[in-house]
């Protein structure tokens, strides 16, 4: 061959390596230069449809769909205690159109259990959303009429206090160790994957009691279930007459914040889209309230914000889990 052949051979290379790597960005994946978002967005949520949490966030969905211009459809995921969004984040495309709901287990996980994802390594957050508090719950007609009771049931009977939480590792689950450790006492933890599931069973007596988001309001107020004590830093206005774990003598106070994320690189621009799509639709007076429902109201973050309080969330959870002698061993 020539070497006038070559030249040409070598700027037709050329010519056509620039043509594909304009038309293909890094990963081989077709670009695009539609505006965000084109299509549809889906919103992981890691709890079973029926909870006060998949309830509201399609809610928050459906208002924001309005803002974007596209419809945000969303996905249950329920088990593992609210962490299985997690790996769905992980293998997505940093797009868009895949975001997931952040709850606190995700940042608990890795210090109690080998998992293959990282809550702040693999995740960019978008905006926190809410936060919920958590009570412990029986029947209306239990004879169990204060946290008290539980303790000394659990004292005359050994092994047979049944507790229902929403999964191994969650926040209610955490706080019981406390609570029965700092009195060496035991009980059985009965875990669920919903919280409809969970509400059932106590209210049924397939568990004595249970602890759980206040996603319980409805059938507190209802006369289905008694709140023995909230997790809260004081007292409901909702319900004055329930005592927080602090007046009884824990210092607990459990708040259970959530946002939004989308997978690791999420550009800013696409972030920017859908906090303001996200931020308009929390204030809007219909999500509003929907959260009163359940004793919440909304807890705004940026991205920025909601990023620092991940990190130190991710932080206090080692922290509280080497406290209680609950981190995992080995690698």
């Amino acid at each position: 061959m020539s070497a006038h052949a070559r030249l040409d051979r070598r700027r037709w290379l050329q010519q056509a390596a620039a043509l594909t790597l304009g038309a293909l960005p890094l990963g081989g994946a077709m670009a695009s230069t539609e505006p965000f978002p084109s299509r549809a967005v889906t919103l992981w949520v890691p709890w079973p449809a029926g909870g006060a949490t998949d309830v509201s966030l399609r809610l928050l969905a459906e208002l924001a769909s309005v803002t974007l211009g596209q419809p945000v459809l969303t996905e249950n995921r329920g088990g593992a205690g609210g962490t299985l969004a997690m790996p769905v984040l992980q293998q997505a495309r940093p797009d868009g159109y895949t975001i997931a709901q952040m709850p606190q287990p995700v940042f608990r996980a890795p210090h109690t259990q080998k998992v293959l994802w990282d809550p702040i390594r693999d995740a960019t957050p978008i905006i926190q959303v809410s936060s919920v508090t958590f009570g412990v719950l029986v029947a209306a007609g239990s004879s169990v009429r204060s946290l008290e009771d539980l303790f000394a049931f659990a004292r005359a009977h050994p092994g047979e206090l049944t507790i229902a939480t929403n999964g191994i590792g969650t926040t209610p689950h955490m706080v019981l160790e406390d609570l029965f450790t700092a009195r060496g006492l035991r009980y059985v933890h009965v875990p669920y994957k919903g919280t409809a599931e969970q509400l059932n069973a106590i209210a049924s007596g397939q568990v004595m009691a249970g602890v759980n988001s206040t996603g319980f309001g409805p059938a507190v107020d209802a006369g289905t279930l008694r709140l023995l004590a909230s997790f809260a830093g004081e007292r409901s206005r909702r319900w004055p007459q329930v005592p927080v774990l602090r007046e009884l003598g824990f210092d607990i106070v459990a708040k259970s914040p959530y946002g939004l994320a989308g997978p690791r690189g999420l550009p800013k621009a696409v972030v920017t889209v859908l906090h303001d799509a996200f931020k308009k639709a929390m204030f809007d007076p219909r999500f509003g309230a929907e959260l009163a429902k359940y004793d919440q109201e909304v807890d705004y973050l940026g991205p920025d914000a909601y990023a620092q309080a991940c990190r130190e969330i991710f932080a206090q959870e080692r922290a509280m889990v080497d406290k209680l002698g609950l981190g995992r061993t080995g690698s």
